[in-house]
């Protein structure tokens, strides 16, 4: 049987270069741009996770919150929860929700993005 290796977050946009931007200036992507391809998007990389943005074709976008009434948009796991709310704080990120136990026994912070996302750092704790 075939094994999963990773996945990718998808995120429509209404201005894949202005969304681009942002996550290369205050998140610390590295975007490649594929804009002139059949279906236009950019990669963005940071370390071994990756987003891909596409063209929304003018709509809005929905955050998972607002369509639904609560969840995230995206939740990348990691160890330095801590260290990555400083530098995106240093970079004038705007934090929904700041580093914290939940519920649920994750420690996270949640950011939310240029397009309204809310996007979760975290992970499990014993």
């Amino acid at each position: 049987m075939g094994k999963l290796f990773s996945s990718h977050c998808v995120f429509p946009t209404p201005d894949i270069e202005k969304t681009a931007q942002y996550y290369k200036d205050k998140l610390g992507f590295r975007p490649v741009e594929y804009l002139n391809a059949a279906e236009p998007h950019v990669c963005l990389y940071r370390d071994s996770t990756e987003i891909i943005l596409t063209d929304s074709n003018g709509q809005e976008v929905k955050p998972n919150r607002v369509l639904y009434g609560y969840g995230y948009d995206a939740y990348f796991i990691t160890d330095v929860q801590e260290e990555l709310q400083i530098e995106f704080i240093e970079k004038g990120v705007k934090i929904a929700r700041p580093l914290a136990k939940t519920d649920y026994h994750n420690q996270e912070f949640v950011i939310e993005d240029i397009d309204g996302r809310w996007i979760g750092f975290g992970c499990k704790e014993e």
